[in-house]
């Protein structure tokens, strides 16, 4: 994961609520083992017209020419409700997206996102609706995640809460593994005591018969 800390552009409006992980990534793609090559798939069922993905749908906001390389979204209520599948997140940050808005999230997914480095960022519905106007517009936002705001180009400016674990990992590019790996050397340090003073608890490599 690469670290985030602020980002700026324009934000590509979806207008719809409850779009569901199946809406997001479409349970036919879950086949891959890694977690690269979703992107071709996100929204597959609106960005195409078909089923093999060949014939764009030009009225999807996605494939407007002006959101090329869009890295935000701003989207209504309940964002990746459905099942709690992973893919939904993988297929965000695959594409390319980094930051989602939104006034509410579905619990699975909105973590998910964290273990991904996408930041779910929840508004009020009049802010959500104000980015509505500024997404339509093309006009650019930017994300301040140290701040932890949403700023206009007008200087209209929001505020969000995160997590502080969660806007720490963030800020350091890192997952839950990855902020446990920062402490391996005090990890190996008290294994290293625990294994002197308590001798009889030492688990056997593998081989060791003794």
């Amino acid at each position: 994961m690469e670290p985030f800390s602020k980002l700026a552009g324009i934000i590509a409006p979806i207008d719809r609520s409850n779009v569901d992980t199946d809406q997001i990534i479409p349970k036919q793609f879950l086949k891959k083992v890694g977690r690269q090559g979703f992107g071709k798939h996100l929204f597959h069922n609106w960005r195409f017209l078909d089923d093999n993905g060949e014939k764009i749908n030009p009225d999807f906001i996605l494939n407007k020419p002006e959101y090329n390389g869009v890295q935000m979204l701003v989207a209504r209520e309940n964002f990746g409700s459905g099942s709690s599948r992973e893919h939904a997140a993988w297929a965000l940050a695959d594409y390319g997206l980094k930051v989602v808005i939104a006034p509410s999230f579905a619990d699975i997914f909105f973590n998910n996102c964290f273990n991904n480095g996408i930041l779910p960022v929840r508004l009020k519905s009049a802010e959500i609706d104000a980015l509505f106007e500024k997404a339509l517009q093309c006009e650019e936002i930017t994300v301040d995640l140290p701040a932890q705001t949403v700023t206009t180009q007008d200087k209209l400016s929001f505020s969000f809460q995160i997590d502080s674990f969660n806007k720490e990992c963030l800020l350091k590019g890192i997952n839950n593994i990855g902020w446990t790996l920062q402490f391996m050397t005090m990890i190996e340090e008290y294994e290293q005591l625990l294994n002197n003073n308590r001798p009889w608890n030492q688990v056997k490599k593998e081989g060791d018969c003794k």
